[in-house]
């Protein structure tokens, strides 16, 4: 080879080894409006049917964001991006449901239905109507159904709704579900219990549809509805509609029915698998690299909608897209994980997360504070983006949760602010992923510019997003993030509102004072994600993980059973809680 054929190929080989990161980095690290069309176009197409938990476009979406990691140079946690975790995501009739009452058959989804949280078995056994299905006696509010009633062993059938129906803040809505009128019966020792829809909660007489609650903890018995005509045969002819009528003018009718009502229940639970989609962006600093910073989004949507999704429009089966819920937020994910990962200067290693089946109850942050891929004690800061792709022109208001999580961050927020109207909210715990880090004792930073008509409706889409906005928010956002990786002191945590959610508007009368699980991922009772410190379940010695089977000795299967009893406690009362730790049965007393 002679020198001049050397000198030409040694060059040539230099060129490849200059040119081929360039040529392989197939994105701008910088912020751009195009990329973010690109992000938000594909995650929120039709192609992806809404991006359900555990269906196709929820994988599909997952390899999207897992790849968009993996180009941006950053390195693939848990097993090549994903961990894995299981959850139910529906309910459907098994084979086998029937009903007979007097020999009588009635048809499926006709005549009757299942519920989702009632046991699979068979019931033979008489009926008794039970009113509301209420016992309530609270201060001056009273109502009792079951007073001389005797239902051991018997059908309940009871009204769905409650006494003031027409009152949209009727005092009896938190005793008034399904669930928590399930548990009295079971109380009562009914056997099984009969739901109907009286003429003043529902004009057409109609079933409901087998919706799965989002909680797959269950009863140990049968449950169902029935339609009023139904109903009025169990009664032996008395109908519904007189006794709604009789109860709301307050008199208390009697029934005498002989009729022997039989049925078999078989409710299947959709087991699926989604996951989270993590990588890690390796810090610079020797000692800071050991701290961590976390930008997540959840990817989850609601499929195509329909009862039981969370979508605000039950009437259209259609194609959820959601495009500001939340593939915004994954595209201000990706972005920044773009322009951090190429500039390589963040001291502190960063982690960026798009959490699965956010919708489902916060499931996908659960899993990843229990499941962390590193300890989560040394996670300083949470950054979650939830809907960023409405900003108004006008307002340019940008809302930021958690703002007093960290006691410098409001300072850091606002001297670093490029123009926004902000809206802090001080509280850690809100309705979106960040409430999982805030109840590990991490600061948090909750993103968002807002709700809006097309929330949870099949308009949410792609066309509507206010791309430049985005930008704005994600450039913004890209501030803090890098001024939190980079400051030499961690923000200081501190608690900025109790980590729980009051239900219904916040009329429990008391509190344990923990986060409870939500979706009823333990079939064995409530399990504990966090215990707030001075509060009665801290003092009386409960700890995250911990969980709850009975409460002054009734049974807590989940978290609508936990909230039903909180009702009947009162401020100073003391009481036993049966719980499971490290798979041993203990008790503690709780003082409230």
């Amino acid at each position: 080879m002679n020198n001049k054929i050397f000198k030409m190929r040694l060059l040539a080989f230099f060129f490849l080894l200059v040119a081929t990161p360039a040529m392989s980095q197939k994105f701008n690290p910088e912020v751009t409006v195009d990329e973010i069309k690109k992000d938000i176009g594909y995650l929120a197409s039709d192609e992806l049917k809404g991006r359900k938990s555990g269906e196709a476009g929820d994988w599909e979406a997952a390899k999207y964001i897992r790849d968009q990691f993996r180009e941006a140079g950053l390195k693939l946690l848990y097993n090549d991006g994903f961990q894995s975790f299981g959850l139910v995501t529906a309910a459907e009739p098994g084979e086998g449901n029937s009903l007979n009452v007097n020999g009588a058959s009635f048809e499926l989804k006709k005549d009757f239905i299942p519920y989702a949280f009632s046991a699979n078995t068979s019931l033979k056994a008489g009926v008794v109507f039970a009113g509301f299905g209420l016992e309530v006696d609270r201060d001056t509010l009273k109502w009792n159904d079951y007073k001389n009633l005797d239902v051991e062993g018997k059908w309940v059938v009871i009204l769905l709704g409650d006494p003031d129906l027409e009152n949209p803040q009727s005092p009896y809505l938190e005793f008034s579900s399904e669930r928590s009128k399930t548990l009295l019966a079971t109380d009562k020792k009914a056997a099984g219990v009969i739901f109907v829809a009286g003429a003043k909660f529902s004009e057409k007489d109609e079933l409901g549809s087998l919706n799965f609650d989002k909680n797959s903890s269950r009863y140990a018995i049968p449950v169902i509805q029935v339609t009023r005509n139904v109903a009025n045969q169990m009664l032996g002819g008395t109908t519904i509609e007189s006794l709604e009528t009789e109860l709301l003018a307050g008199q208390k009718p009697v029934v005498k029915s002989q009729a022997v009502i039989s049925a078999v229940v078989n409710v299947l639970l959709k087991e699926s698998e989604t996951r989270n989609v993590a990588a890690l962006l390796p810090g610079t600093d020797p000692v800071l690299k050991n701290e961590y910073v976390v930008v997540g989004a959840h990817f989850d949507h609601l499929g195509m909608g329909g009862p039981g999704s969370g979508s605000r429009q039950l009437d259209t089966i259609a194609v959820h897209n959601g495009a500001d819920d939340n593939a915004s937020g994954v595209s201000a994910v990706i972005q920044l994980a773009q322009k951090l990962g190429a500039a390589k200067n963040n001291k502190r290693s960063i982690i960026f997360v798009a959490f699965g089946a956010e919708e489902m109850g916060l499931v996908g942050s659960k899993a990843f504070v229990n499941k962390p891929p590193v300890e989560t004690e040394k996670m300083v800061a949470m950054f979650n983006f939830d809907m960023i792709g409405r900003l108004d022109p006008a307002g340019n208001g940008l809302s930021i949760g958690g703002s007093q999580t960290g006691k410098e961050s409001e300072e850091l927020m606002n001297r670093l602010n490029t123009g926004f109207n902000l809206a802090f909210s001080p509280e850690g715990v809100g309705p979106s992923d960040h409430a999982s880090f805030y109840l590990q004792n991490i600061p948090v930073f909750f993103v968002s510019t807002g709700a809006h008509p097309d929330y949870h409706t099949p308009f949410d889409d792609a066309d509507r997003i206010n791309y430049e906005g985005a930008k704005k928010v994600i450039d913004y956002s890209y501030l803090l993030v890098n001024e939190v990786a980079n400051r030499q002191q961690e923000l200081t945590f501190q608690e900025a509102g109790p980590k729980f959610q009051r239900n219904r508007g916040g009329k429990l009368k008391v509190t344990f004072g923990v986060m409870p699980d939500y979706a009823g991922l333990e079939k064995r009772g409530l399990r504990i994600d966090a215990v707030t410190p001075g509060k009665p379940a801290e003092k009386a010695g409960m700890k995250k993980g911990d969980i709850i089977t009975a409460i002054e000795g009734k049974k807590v299967g989940g978290i609508h059973d936990y909230m039903s009893r909180l009702q009947t406690l009162s401020a100073g009362q003391r009481v036993s809680v049966d719980i499971i730790r490290d798979e041993k049965p203990t008790v503690l007393i709780v003082e409230l």
